[in-house]
């Protein structure tokens, strides 16, 4: 295979993407054509905040050539579609060395340690000897150890964020055998499944996105546990021992209503995906129902844990 490299600005990235894509490559990346130079560019700002454009001033747009496709006619439908005037020598070909792509990226995923007793563990490590052995289902090894078995997707997480390990040390420091949890924006399960693992009683896990309820209750089959995922419409009355949220910080305070009236009494509420300049909003909209108060921060971001008068 080959890859076929050009420069655009940032006003033609995305119909350039669009149009190669339509010309029958197998797939176009974006990057910073001033990447690793004194010009390169911060595109994104915080979680939430997305750029008017994808794309930078300059931009080196990368496509991945099947066998058989001429370039020369890529570049013609490009021209056809009216995207830019591309010549020859206005782009690079190049060579892709043939690979196991699948074993090269999973070689980018590791087992993570969460804490003392979580470990997330992709498939293809399941049986590394590096990774201290635990116990498969529900409650912990004679060493207190829990494995939780994901493996990275096109989506919902995978654990690796320190959002996703702040909620995960707090479920592992102070979850109590037997306690009803609520996952809020479940995601990959990823934390309905370690309150399962850390002994907890019924796990409803809920999330507004379809995929992410389906990716839970396969994530949650995997790892030989039960939870009930759902949409929100599902979710039936009553509160919870445990409510968890790791979203973001506006979702949090317009959930904070609901999230913080779903405590039991005597419950606890753990949120994440807060920025440090954030938890202070975020603990304000909680004010009304719990005091909410920073448990933890990790790279710039925390953990709010607040109680429910009993």
């Amino acid at each position: 295979m080959r890859e076929l490299v050009l420069i655009c600005p940032e006003a033609q990235a995305e119909a350039l993407s669009d149009a190669l894509l339509e010309a029958g490559v197998l797939s176009v990346s974006v990057e910073d054509a001033d990447g690793d130079t004194a010009a390169e560019q911060p595109l994104f700002g915080e979680p939430g905040l997305e750029p008017a454009v994808q794309a930078w001033h300059s931009n080196r747009v990368v496509a991945l050539l099947p066998d058989g496709l001429d370039h020369g006619q890529l570049l013609e439908q490009v021209r056809d579609a009216g995207v830019a005037d591309y010549k020859d020598e206005d782009c690079v070909l190049r060579d892709v060395p043939d690979a196991d792509w699948v074993r090269l990226t999973q070689q980018q995923f590791s087992p993570i340690q969460v804490s003392e007793r979580i470990w997330i563990v992709p498939s293809w490590h399941r049986d590394n000897p590096d990774v201290p052995r635990a116990a498969i289902g529900p409650g912990a090894a004679d060493n207190g150890l829990i494995h939780i078995e994901l493996d990275p997707g096109l989506a919902f997480g995978t654990g690796s964020h320190p959002t996703t390990h702040l909620c995960l040390e707090w479920l592992a420091a102070h979850l109590q055998p037997g306690s009803t949890v609520l996952d809020y924006g479940c995601g990959s399960g990823i934390l309905a499944i370690a309150a399962a693992k850390l002994g907890a009683g019924r796990i409803a896990a809920v999330d507004i996105d379809e995929q992410a309820v389906q990716s839970s209750s396969d994530n949650a089959e995997i790892n030989r546990v039960r939870i009930d995922a759902m949409l929100p419409d599902a979710l039936p009355d009553g509160g919870f021992q445990v409510v968890v949220a790791n979203i973001l910080s506006n979702p949090l305070k317009v959930l904070a209503p609901m999230l913080a009236n779903r405590v039991a009494p005597g419950g606890d509420l753990v949120l994440s995906g807060v920025l440090e300049r954030q938890a202070e909003d975020v603990a304000q909209a909680y004010a009304p129902w719990l005091a909410m108060s920073v448990w933890r921060a990790r790279d710039g971001w925390v953990c709010l844990h607040g109680k429910r008068v009993a």
